[in-house]
């Protein structure tokens, strides 16, 4: 019989990825907040139960009948009931252990006195002397020194350093002496597990392995107030482990000589109801106070605006086809158009791009590079780098790069 934990069962927004585990087929699911270090291998025959599981069914034996009724054939109840605890163990069910086990977390996160790396000693080294030397390097692999730009803005990777290095280099090699005099730093990052359209603030300060970059409480106290408490702040413990705006916030405080500056550490959900329906950015309530208060409280400072956004994500990796040379084409004309919008520093010719396509190629970075760029209000560029970074072992799926300087 099913627990009161696993009544009414809803599976959280999890990250999962298809594997092979001594021949078999399964499903690895993990939790995006790592908020245990649970991994699940759930055999792939299962994945339609993992559907089924969206907070309308009583309990396993509805599941099964679910189950039946859909695809004819019945699962034994104690089956899903395995799968249920296993879920609830690992915490990747939407319930009161769940919300416990984040509220827990999310205080600690709270009082901690910034915001520790998560990528560091995984994507990239923990020493300072050791990320020193690796970010020098990319620097020193550089074929020609790039060109130093005057830029307010910058478009930054958010990818790894292993596949993405050359992209941060150049981009921001090319933007050192702004960054360099900048007192404020606003950072958007894509939220990638975020709601639909969301803007999510912390207070927290973040860390690199050079130190402390501290966050601009003021203008955060603002935009908190703009736009509600509590909205503002209802996903913020995934500020914790997402990956987007540490992995900028890394190169931004080396390339200033790893003196610290003050951030507004931004991330930036989905805007698919944007880009599915007869709706737009440029008329919401909450990204035109985002804007509107961010402008008034950054009046009169030395401001760099970055956003850390990634490009298209394609082929089987990610559920598309196979990338072949022709498509591969294909994907630089259509990222080579999103590009250009940006060197015009064009918010609605860049979104408008991506919505006549309803974001074929899933543009991880839709929502920050939009807002950096109405942040600008037209502000020019320069393209200085782009790259297709593989995705797969078979080079048939592709991650594109790029790093725009906005003058």
């Amino acid at each position: 019989m099913a627990t009161s934990n696993t009544s009414y069962p809803r599976l959280r927004a999890v990250d999962p990825r298809p594997v092979v585990h001594e021949g078999r087929p399964l499903i690895l699911l993990r939790d995006p907040l790592q908020l245990t270090e649970h991994i699940l291998l759930v055999p792939r025959q299962l994945a339609p139960v993992l559907a089924l599981c969206d907070g309308t069914r009583e309990n396993a034996r509805a599941l099964s009948l679910a189950f039946a009724f859909r695809f004819g054939v019945m699962i034994d109840e104690r089956i899903i009931e395995q799968l249920l605890a296993a879920l609830d163990e690992a915490l990747l069910l939407d319930n009161d252990r769940f919300k416990e086990a984040r509220k827990r977390a999310l205080d600690e996160y709270r009082r901690s006195p910034f915001r520790p790396p998560a990528l560091a000693g995984k994507a990239y080294p923990e020493d300072a002397t050791d990320l020193r030397r690796m970010l020098e390097g990319f620097i020193e692999e550089m074929e020609t020194a790039p060109q130093p730009l005057d830029g307010r803005g910058v478009i930054s990777p958010h990818i790894d350093y292993a596949r993405g290095g050359p992209v941060y280099a150049r981009v921001w090699k090319t933007a050192e002496k702004s960054a360099r005099e900048a007192d404020l730093v606003v950072l958007l990052g894509t939220d990638h597990y975020g709601g639909d359209s969301s803007i999510t603030l912390t207070r927290q300060n973040y860390a690199t392995p050079f130190g402390v970059l501290p966050t601009a409480r003021s203008v955060v106290d603002a935009l908190a107030a703009a736009l509600g408490e509590d909205r503002a702040f209802e996903g913020e413990f995934r500020h914790r482990s997402e990956h987007s705006i540490e992995l900028a916030a890394v190169w931004l405080h080396y390339i200033r000589g790893e003196r610290p500056v003050e951030m507004v550490p931004i991330l930036c959900g989905s805007f698919a109801r944007f880009i599915h329906a007869d709706e737009s950015p440029e008329s919401d309530a909450r990204i035109n106070a985002l804007l509107e208060v961010l402008e008034e409280k950054t009046a009169g400072r030395r401001v760099m605006i970055v956003a850390a956004a990634d490009l298209a994500h394609v082929g089987p990796a990610f559920g598309g086809e196979a990338i072949d040379a022709s498509a591969g084409e294909e994907l630089k004309e259509s990222d080579g158009e999103l590009i250009e919008f940006m060197r015009a520093g064009d918010a609605a010719g860049f979104f408008g791009a991506i919505k006549r396509v309803e974001d074929r190629n899933n543009v991880c970075g839709v929502s920050p590079i939009y807002l950096a760029l109405r942040m600008l209000a037209g502000v020019r560029g320069e393209s200085v780098a782009y790259d297709r970074c593989p995705a797969d072992p078979d080079l048939t799926s592709f991650v594109s790069v790029c790093g725009v300087v906005l003058g």
